[in-house]
């Protein structure tokens, strides 16, 4: 049967050019990302999966300590708590796995899975001490590929790991829910704000930052003088400086400071890293 002309055979057609530039030279992933745009462009793929296409790219980009919590932001449990405590603690977090630590953060004993919890309060006869309901701490260098530790998660069935420094000290923490959103996008669930978190300190002199982010926050944050007189969020004042719309990988250099769009589709850009000058990254508000 005669193929009919219209949306089949321009799909097939790119199809065709997706196969060549696979199979032909060079095969970088400049060349691959440009071509999946262009069909994006001419509809045969939406914004949403190109989007999470070029996360899946960006993933062997990125490392552990480029979406890591730091760990002064780290919610955890003092190893001589009791379990009253943890609770509270645990309640007031809507977390669901919390690291149970010992000498100023530094030494991680454990995880605690809150389910573990139910255990110890349904049975009052046999009430057991913390370290009873321990899981073993999975660690992880700061330095680890995003690919890698997806691919360790999913192997071992883990979702939390603790990232130590050079001198073994925990430096902060990764879920497999930080991984992914890196592809899908932010992951909302009940207990994230919208507010909260706007900006984020991974250490370094490197941050974490939401394109809806207010200038005016940004400018008294990090000390800066800004203008938000054409725009009022820092996403906006990058697509400004890139004369379009940021797509994911883009850097930007203003002002001293360096951006990178690490999340963006084809509607806004959603997240930001920043890269702070060494005289002004002391990873604290002004």
């Amino acid at each position: 049967m005669e193929d009919q002309p219209g949306n089949g055979t321009a799909q097939r057609s790119w199809l065709g050019r997706l196969g060549q530039a696979l199979l032909g030279e060079p095969r970088d992933q400049e060349e691959l990302i440009d071509l999946l745009r262009d069909a994006q462009q001419r509809d045969v793929l939406d914004a949403e999966a190109l989007s999470m296409m070029e996360g899946v790219m960006q993933v062997a980009d990125l490392k552990v300590r480029d979406v890591m919590v730091p760990r002064a932001q780290m919610v955890v449990i003092e190893h001589d708590c009791s379990m009253e405590e943890i609770l509270s603690i645990a309640m007031e977090s809507g977390h669901s796995r919390l690291p149970v630590v010992r000498e100023n953060r530094d030494e991680v004993q454990g995880i605690l899975l809150v389910k573990d919890l139910l255990h110890y309060f349904a049975d009052k006869e046999r009430r057991r001490s913390l370290e009873d309901f321990l899981r073993p701490a999975r660690f992880i260098p700061e330095s680890k590929r995003l690919n890698t530790l997806l691919r360790e998660f999913r192997l071992s069935r883990i979702h939390m790991a603790i990232v130590i420094d050079e001198y073994g000290r925990a430096a902060g923490l990764v879920t497999i829910e930080d991984v992914l959103e890196q592809i899908v996008g932010e992951i909302d669930d009940e207990h994230d704000t919208e507010e909260d978190g706007l900006i984020r300190a991974n250490g370094d002199g490197r941050f974490m930052i939401k394109a809806l982010t207010p200038i005016e926050d940004f400018n008294e944050y990090f000390g800066t003088q800004f203008s938000d007189d054409e725009f009022d969020t820092i996403g906006g004042l990058l697509m400004r400086k890139l004369g379009r719309m940021p797509r994911r990988g883009d850097h930007v250099d203003f002002e001293g400071f360096t951006f990178e769009v690490v999340r963006a589709d084809g509607r806004r850009v959603h997240l930001l890293g920043l890269s702070v000058p060494a005289a002004e990254s002391d990873d604290s508000p002004r």
